[in-house]
Formats: C-alpha cells, sequence, structure tokens
C-alpha cells in the first residue's frame, strides 16, 4: 500500500514541495532541489523538531519580560513541557544577547538563552 505525504521544505527560500513516499522499508522523496531537502523531509516524517521562543520574567528591567529561545531544535513532544518550564522563570537583569537563560531544558541537551540584551 502506497502512502504519499505532502510538504514545503523550510530548509531555505525556495519553499521545495515535496512527496515522500513511505510505501517501501526506506523513504522516497522527490521534489528536492538539494540534498537537505530530503534530510528534512524524513526528519519531519519521524522525528519533528522546532525552535522554541517565548519570553522569560526579568526583574530590575524596565520590561516586565525578555524574549528567549532553545539555541538548537527540540523535538515537538517537548514544546508545552519546555512552555510550562520557562512560565515559572524568573531571572535578574543584566541579562546579554545569548546568555544561557536554562541550562539543559527538559532534559533535551539544548540550553535556553536570551535573545536580547537588557541592562
Amino acid at each position: 500500500m502506497e502512502t504519499l505525504i505532502d510538504l514545503t521544505c523550510i530548509c531555505c527560500p525556495l519553499g521545495c514541495d515535496l512527496k515522500i513516499d513511505k510505501s517501501s522499508a526506506e523513504f522516497i522523496v522527490t521534489g528536492n532541489k538539494c540534498p537537505r531537502g530530503k534530510k528534512y523531509a524524513i526528519e519531519e516524517i519521524t522525528a519533528p523538531k522546532r525552535i522554541v521562543t517565548s519570553t522569560v520574567k526579568i526583574v530590575g528591567s524596565c520590561r516586565p519580560v525578555i524574549p528567549v529561545k532553545t539555541a538548537a531544535p527540540i523535538h515537538k513532544e517537548k514544546i508545552f513541557t519546555i512552555m510550562a518550564i520557562l512560565a515559572n522563570v524568573e531571572i535578574t537583569a543584566p541579562v546579554h544577547i545569548g546568555d544561557v537563560i536554562v541550562k539543559n531544558i527538559a532534559d533535551t541537551g539544548v540550553d535556553v538563552v536570551a535573545t536580547r540584551t537588557e541592562k
């Protein structure tokens, strides 16, 4: 039985229309104009990942929150766990862009970093 899945590649601005055939033991990807498209399609089907962006509370700043993000993509099933952790994080100024806010969040091996400097 043949299973076709359609995706749009997000690896670059080309936005290739990918077709993934799951009917055999391996995935057959067509429509990609570069090898990154094939890798993206297979990962998106088997273990999708995303960068998480959010905010955390900050004390000692003129703003109540500071933007943060995961330093690398994390597995999609961890997103809600990470958001719950970040909802309870409070940091103190000063903070510089790239500072680690939460190390190894939710045991993912990925840090959450500040995306803005607050003095």
